[in-house]
């Protein structure tokens, strides 16, 4: 005997992924599902479907947009490789942003100067962007100092 594949309704599937289901309607209007319709018209969103919604969340917990995840649902996409090295590349950059803040808190909870603005420590790696002399905390070629992988000691 042969079963029937699952079949859920945009209600159904909402539920199942913990989605409002103007969301599921939002990605079908801007291209990353197109649910099969009932005889009334109504989606039917497939076992394909399921996936394609659970690699969407996936790929948009990783931080992609919704157009770079379009381009990675679409087989045909020829740019498919060049998004994702742009987005290593902004992920690289995200965890080293991430990696100074992290060291910059765990400085501030050890320094014996309530305000960070008035330790020596945290001035000294401040002083060219105090003089105008640099833009920005960081540098944008991620290197602050020998072997120091764009993340100031601060001590």
């Amino acid at each position: 005997m042969k079963s029937n594949p699952p079949s859920w309704s945009v209600g159904e599937l909402a539920h199942r992924f913990d989605l409002p289901t103007h969301v599921l309607r939002h990605w079908e209007s801007v291209g990353l599902l197109a649910p099969a319709r009932d005889a009334a018209g109504r989606r039917r969103y497939g076992e394909d479907d399921a996936y394609r919604v659970a690699a969407i969340i996936s790929s948009k917990r990783a931080g992609m947009s919704l157009d770079q995840i379009r381009s990675l649902l679409d087989g045909g996409a020829a740019d498919r490789h060049r998004i994702l090295e742009d987005h290593l590349t902004d992920l690289a950059a995200r965890m080293a942003e991430m990696e100074r803040s992290r060291h910059l808190t765990e400085h501030a909870m050890g320094c014996r100067a309530h305000d960070i603005a008035n330790c020596p420590t945290f001035r000294s790696h401040v002083a060219d962007l105090v003089a105008g002399s640099r833009r920005g905390l960081f540098s944008t070629d991620g290197h602050d100092g020998p072997g120091h992988r764009g993340i100031p000691v601060l001590e």
